[in-house]
């Protein structure tokens, strides 16, 4: 018997997921990548001697005794072979030459803040135990109802009451604000630390959430980062007789009878039984006659707010190991740009990766977070594009020279990429990494199908609030089993 055709849109790692399974079950399925690699967001590029990591600070479902890990095992993201960094501390700031640490391990976390502030005791010891809280809540994978599957993924009862203290922790810190917060305590660099990582809009919750996941041992940094990571998926994808074919721009989904029945590429067209959708649904109605129309998507429309960075790229001809991995600092002048005004300056450090630079040099990624995308479209129409990116890069270096002055006279390359950047390369909408997290976000799963439009399913990062690369491949895996439920197959799980 032929196998079911289906044809995936875009090959990035909701696409890539979502093609893996499906081969597993037995279909056969083709890729179709507007850009000539794949990954999508999870990127990096080469520059001279030096490699800029575009896409991965931590990943969700690194370590193997977490329930999510069997997925990213699954697509091949990770095995055995695979090294993973668990940098301690994850997060240093500087304040006045003393450094304030956070911990993997929040009992050192504790025990540096109390003997950095005996004063804010209560404070630091409620911040602390709070994490405990969330630290036990383990992350499941669950079934579709109504899909047949291998081996049934089940949450326990133990799971299931590990979610309860998540109910009152994150709602207690929603609704406060960073200033609200920052003001509980007396010391004034553990107050500049806490005003540096989350931004004011996003408030605490994020910052609990990221730091639990640490805390029970998740979120490291598999070596090399995202192109070796995605490497692995995509000769997991092909050693399974999946193709990809890139430099191919979908125009437009072909339909008969409110069915999905192809896609049209330029001139060509190919037909499939199935379409899967990765293309960011917030800017995905070109690819309909007539865009469609579903009660979650006017949701999405209505509430999604884009998270963008323009990120600063430095290949630096100096050995920086002695700095952490995550390292801020408060600027001596600040940095404007646009309407964004930043007084710190968060800096990711690769120089312990030899993945990234040759022996003795550095790569150093510097996150400017902020909706600019507006800012960045008008003085590219105005064609003062290329002098604004060196105007940031030449003020990034002075700011990272005052804080580390062997760093001066020694960048050799320096780069930039906007929220533009993205878009062009990803076709994000507005070139946004995930959705913002607000306090009033709910972050229950979109839809992966529209009621009424057949043999179409959706997966990607937008799908799952809010966002990021634990979210496209949820998105994708729940994509085939729509899938499998719809064509009544047996969707092979995990191992």
């Amino acid at each position: 018997m032929q196998k079911k055709q289906v044809i995936v849109v875009g090959a990035g790692i909701a696409g890539l997921t979502a093609g893996i399974y499906a081969q597993k079950c037995g279909f056969e399925v083709t890729l179709l990548e507007r850009h000539h690699s794949a990954g999508g967001m999870c990127t990096s590029w080469k520059r001279g001697d030096y490699l800029f990591e575009g896409g991965m600070h931590w990943l969700s479902g690194s370590n193997k005794n977490v329930a999510t890990n069997k997925m990213w095992r699954h697509i091949g993201a990770l095995d055995d072979a695979v090294e993973v960094d668990y940098d301690e501390p994850f997060l240093e700031y500087d304040h006045m030459g003393i450094p304030i640490r956070l911990y993997r391990d929040v009992d050192v976390t504790e025990r540096d803040l109390l003997a950095l502030s005996p004063v804010d005791g209560k404070e630091v010891k409620k911040f602390c135990n709070d994490i405990r809280k969330l630290k036990n809540i383990t992350d499941t994978i669950t079934d579709l109802r109504g899909v047949r599957v291998t081996k049934k993924n089940r949450s326990s009862l133990p799971a299931l009451f590990a979610f309860l203290p998540i109910i009152s922790v994150m709602s207690n810190y929603a609704k406060i604000s960073r200033e609200q917060y920052v003001n509980r305590f007396a010391h004034e660099g553990i107050r500049e630390m806490f005003r540096s990582i989350p931004s004011e809009k996003q408030g605490m919750p994020m910052l609990f959430l990221t730091l639990s996941s640490l805390a029970r041992g998740d979120g490291g940094f598999p070596k090399g980062g995202s192109l070796p990571f995605v490497e692995r998926i995509i000769n997991k994808y092909t050693s399974l007789g999946g193709k990809i074919l890139y430099k191919t721009h979908v125009n437009r989904i072909v339909t008969k009878n409110d069915k999905a029945v192809g896609i049209i590429a330029g001139e060509r067209r190919f037909d499939g039984d199935a379409v899967i959708v990765t293309v960011d649904t917030m800017a995905m109605d070109y690819l309909f006659e007539t865009p469609p129309k579903a009660p979650w998507l006017d949701k999405m429309y209505k509430v999604t707010k884009p998270t963008m960075v323009t990120f600063v790229f430095l290949g630096i001809n100096v050995d920086l190991t002695r700095y952490p991995k995550y390292y801020i600092f408060k600027l001596k002048k600040a940095i404007c740009l646009s309407d964004q005004t930043y007084k710190y300056l968060s800096v990711n450090n690769y120089a312990a990766d030899r993945s990234y630079a040759p022996e003795g040099k550095t790569v150093m990624t510097i996150q400017l977070p902020g909706d600019t995308y507006d800012f960045w479209e008008k003085i590219k129409r105005d064609n003062d594009y290329t002098e604004e990116k060196r105007r940031i890069v030449k003020e990034v270096i002075a700011a990272i020279t005052a804080q580390m002055p062997e760093v001066a006279g020694q960048i050799e390359v320096g780069d930039v990429a906007t929220p533009l950047s993205y878009e062009r390369y990803c076709a994000n909408w507005k070139g946004s990494w995930m959705t913002e997290v607000t306090p009033d976000m709910n972050f229950k799963p979109y839809p992966a199908v529209i009621k009424g439009l057949g043999h179409i399913y959706f997966a990607g990062h937008r799908m799952m609030p809010p966002g990021g690369l634990l979210s496209a491949l949820m998105s994708g895996r729940t994509a085939v089993q729509h899938l499998c439920r719809d064509t009544e197959t047996l969707f092979i799980s995990e191992e």
